[in-house]
């Protein structure tokens, strides 16, 4: 292209920009893709742990920065914040006991699990409160936030077989670190304990509002088990 073209007389005004304008473009820009990745990260980060997590077990959370900053496409990461947020309400209801009704709720054993700090406890409380008493067992794990996978993995993994049990599988697994006491709930009319000796005890809870899926016994009220593991 010759010079007296209208492209190459473009190109040279293009070439006298002055330097320290493209550099402060540049950092502008670098700012600005560094703050939209921080926000998408610190929202990831808020939905997985609760305040006192965020406060106080800083070497797992700048881990899992880092991992989330680094390790995920963080265009992708944005789209799947955005679709979490707009997701739909799934319109369940706890069946009504009488009707035997359980076209609005799910009809399978369900296991919810949930750490006593996670952000996310109320709402698995309410989510609880929807499904099926005589399906449907709550664990909330004590000193456990938005990841009991990873902060009490033992004690979630001896749940799962505890749960597992319940249905009528694995009968032969030993429980070596589970202690279970059953009581009636508020809606009961006395209480009852079942004491069962582990070696070893801490804060984990298991409550459930089903009385025949977890042992043998035939309870009509609804029933909450305490899980220490």
């Amino acid at each position: 292209m010759r010079s007296g073209e209208p492209g190459s007389e473009a190109a040279r005004r293009r070439s006298l920009i002055p330097l320290p304008r493209m550099v402060a473009a540049a950092a502008e820009s670098r700012r600005m893709l560094s703050g939209w990745t921080s926000n998408v990260v610190d929202t990831v980060l808020a939905h997985l742990f609760g305040y006192d997590e965020l406060q106080s077990n800083l070497d797992l959370i700048q881990t899992y920065r880092l991992h989330i900053a680094q390790d995920i496409n963080q265009d992708n990461l944005q789209l799947f914040v955005n679709s979490y947020n707009s997701r739909k309400d799934l319109e369940i209801e706890r069946p009504l006991l009488a009707a035997n009704n359980s076209s609005g709720t799910l009809k399978c054993p369900t296991l919810l699990v949930v750490g006593d700090s996670s952000p996310a406890v109320d709402a698995v409380v309410e989510c609880n409160s929807r499904l099926d008493p005589t399906r449907t067992t709550l664990l909330k794990m004590a000193d456990c936030g938005g990841l009991p996978q990873a902060v009490q993995p033992g004690k979630l993994a001896e749940a799962l077989k505890y749960f597992i049990q319940g249905m009528g599988y694995m009968p032969a697994a030993s429980m070596t670190r589970l202690v279970r006491s059953r009581t009636h709930s508020a809606s009961s009319s006395g209480s009852t304990e079942v004491p069962r000796s582990r070696s070893q005890t801490s804060n984990a809870h298991l409550e459930t509002t089903t009385g025949s899926a977890v042992t043998n016994d035939i309870q009509e009220a609804p029933q909450t088990l305490e899980l220490s593991c």
